[in-house]
């Protein structure tokens, strides 16, 4: 098996070998656009069943929309066509003929389902309207990278229409939460939740709300958006509904995604310099079993024992049986660690004899991360692992987010700060001192925390008197 760039040396090259060499993805021959294996499509299967679940539980339901937008939709909210016009994807020509009007290839799709509430939505007993999608969509980008940052990507988008503000602004809230959750209870990925700043926020939105987490180089990456979009798209796409008193009242609307971005973000931030390490309630496999023989009489035995240890297992947890002939044990045992399969089950002639297996934690490579266990009780045993081992992940990665936030109080200490991670610090609100931390340090707002304690201190770029600390970092 070839070897991996260690993550310390090149962790871009580390990061792009490992997406390939673990079977998630591989280039396509179409600039910017990746192709997902099978094994990276069960991981987004995942991610995509436990956000689903959520959103179904919240009053959500799923609807799909065109993947063909009129150009002309775009250009009736202004801040939204100049946001994405450098990033369009636009078909001028259909069946060999020149189209009337052009028609963009969906780079998000408030404009075309704007479109659609306005013929819906007629009463205040039309709403709230709550619809997701789980779609493709294409925005040309022209620096891309596996998962991260391509061309064309997978997501889910929200949108929801309501008859108040603060509706709007509790939805929009609400889903932030939910995304969050699914990041620190699924994904095992710390997340700090934040509003963005005016320069970083969404084309169109009034207020954008982001979950921000720490990868593995220290660099943040924005695992989730949620948009409160006021009454901008309801007023260009002429939203309205007659309220309880009888008069015409535009609505309210929300919209909100994540994407593909996640599987990268699962793979950086829990990855090491033996491939993948998947967090037990994403893996698409949970369990490997590996029978190990070294005659026929053993084999016999050994396989009779696997046979037992499948049938304990394959109703609680995602199992697979490795008992290919024509690799080693050790092959195998290293394959399963590209692959980040939580848990590996090990089971010898010795083994056999015992009534027992080996359990190999692969969050926990070497001597350190084997226990054997015995046959008797095993099931228990394996769920209650995985269960230990997903809230390890998720503390691994909460400390090593802590231990690179730093909380400077002058320019040098932030630019120290984003050299080595997070630097949480007061800022005075102005896109001045925004835009001279990212010419300097080419780090940017990555977002104004929800979670901080009111107060003032002088704001880190100029020192004139801030309200509110931001966080600062280099950014995918």
């Amino acid at each position: 098996m070839a070897k991996i760039t260690p993550r310390s040396q090149d962790f871009s090259r580390w990061y792009n070998e490992i997406v390939q060499m673990a079977d998630l993805a591989d280039y396509s021959p179409v600039r910017g656009c990746m192709v997902i294996k099978p094994y990276g499509y069960a991981l987004w299967e995942n991610i995509k069943e436990g956000l689903d679940r959520r959103f179904k539980a919240t009053g959500h339901v799923n609807a799909y929309f065109p993947l063909f937008i009129p150009m002309s939709f775009l250009q009736k909210e202004a801040e939204h066509i100049e946001g994405f016009s450098p990033e369009l994807a636009v078909v001028t020509i259909g069946g060999g003929k020149q189209l009337e009007e052009p028609l963009v290839v969906r780079p998000t799709s408030e404009t075309i389902i704007g479109h659609m509430y306005a013929k819906w939505i007629q009463s205040y007993r039309d709403l709230p309207v709550l619809i997701n999608q789980w779609a493709n969509v294409v925005r040309w980008e022209m620096r891309t990278r596996l998962f991260l940052r391509t061309t064309e990507f997978l997501w889910q988008e929200g949108h929801t229409a309501h008859a108040t503000a603060e509706e709007a602004m509790e939805e929009t809230l609400r889903i932030l939460d939910l995304y969050a959750d699914f990041a620190e209870n699924d994904a095992a990925i710390p997340v700090i939740k934040g509003r963005k700043s005016e320069s970083e926020k969404f084309a169109g939105a009034v207020t954008s709300y982001t979950i921000e987490a720490m990868m593995g180089d220290r660099r943040a990456l924005q695992a989730g958006t949620s948009h409160f979009l006021g009454q901008n798209f309801a007023r260009a796409f002429d939203i309205k509904f007659l309220d309880e008193n009888n008069q015409l009242q535009y609505v309210w609307t929300t919209s909100w995604g994540v994407s593909t971005r996640m599987v990268g973000a699962v793979v950086m931030v829990h990855g090491d310099d033996q491939g993948l390490i998947l967090p037990p309630k994403l893996a698409p496999i949970q369990v490997v079993v590996v029978p190990i023989w070294r005659n026929d009489e053993q084999r016999s035995r050994v396989l009779q024992a696997t046979d037992q240890v499948r049938t304990m297992l394959e109703d609680r947890v995602r199992l697979k049986v490795d008992d290919r002939d024509e690799v080693s044990p050790g092959w195998k045992f290293n394959d399963w660690e590209m692959r980040g399969v939580p848990l590996r089950i090990e089971i010898g002639p010795k083994d056999v004899e015992q009534q027992q297996v080996v359990l190999a934690r692969r969050d926990r490579p070497g001597k350190e991360g084997k226990t054997p266990v015995p046959m008797e009780g095993l099931a228990e045993a394996v769920v209650e692992l995985l269960s230990t081992i997903q809230v390890d992940l998720l503390q691994r990665a909460r400390d090593f987010q802590e231990a690179h936030t730093t909380y400077p109080e002058d320019f040098e200490g932030l630019r120290e700060g984003v050299a080595d991670g997070f630097a949480y610090a007061w800022w005075c609100g102005s896109a001045e001192c925004e835009a001279k931390v990212k010419e300097e340090t080419s780090a940017t707002i990555r977002c104004i925390p929800l979670d901080q304690e009111p107060g003032e201190g002088r704001c880190v770029v100029c020192g004139e008197k801030a309200t509110e600390r931001a966080v600062f970092a280099r950014a995918y």
